[in-house]
């Protein structure tokens, strides 16, 4: 599984700790957010929740996790978008049952709020239960064909209530684009291998030249 890692300012710190967490599950890990490494931009939840959208429409990503301070950031901005499915997991019990009903493809963390001792531990577990088998099959078991039809309609809704991705990067405020354009990181995310390769082509012409 792809998995795109996007921190944003406040939760930088976090970057390590996360990625090393997500390799120990086996994921390929796209780190296309901020670290500590020599970032020079300034990227809020508001930047992150649209990078993750961009990636996950792409199809450069499997599953985006971002988060913020408390995780409510990332998660209001990131569900602005298109087939984008977030959920907030705080505990070990949030990623199985999200993982298990909802099948998700966007986590957002509480990277500040309670990451105290041990929290690296915690993240450790949060991605050990997500990953388990058996993603979208449902819980407790005699639920698991309503949920597989409830994430059918719910993915239709997205298609009918959201622009295009296009449209919607069309509309954005020129200061977010040039801010999460010029995150190199990001960028080479976009250019590498995607599924959708109309909206890559979209991208770099638009915004990447």
């Amino acid at each position: 599984m792809k998995v795109a890692v996007i921190n944003e300012v406040s939760a930088k710190d976090k970057n390590k700790m996360i990625v090393q967490a997500l390799e120990k599950c086996g994921a390929e890990v796209i780190n296309a957010g901020m670290s500590q490494e020599g970032d020079t931009a300034e990227l809020t939840y508001i930047h992150t929740g649209l990078m993750a959208a961009v990636l996950l429409n792409l199809g450069a990503a499997d599953l985006a996790v971002g988060g913020c301070g408390t995780g409510q950031g990332f998660l209001l901005s990131a569900v602005q978008y298109p087939n984008v499915f977030c959920g907030l997991l705080c505990e070990p019990l949030d990623a199985l049952l999200f993982g298990k009903i909802n099948g998700g493809n966007c986590v957002s963390l509480a990277l500040n709020k309670g990451f105290g001792w041990a929290g690296d531990i915690n993240l450790e577990y949060i991605f050990e239960k997500l990953f388990l088998e058996g993603y979208g099959e449902g819980y407790p078991p005699e639920r698991q064909a309503s949920q597989k039809q409830s994430r059918a309609k719910l993915s239709g809704i997205s298609q009918k209530a959201h622009k295009s991705m296009e449209e919607i990067l069309a509309a954005i405020d020129r200061d977010i684009l040039d801010t999460v354009f010029a995150h190199a990181p990001f960028v080479s995310a976009i250019k590498g291998e995607v599924k959708n390769k109309e909206l890559q082509k979209f991208i770099v012409e638009s915004y990447l030249q």
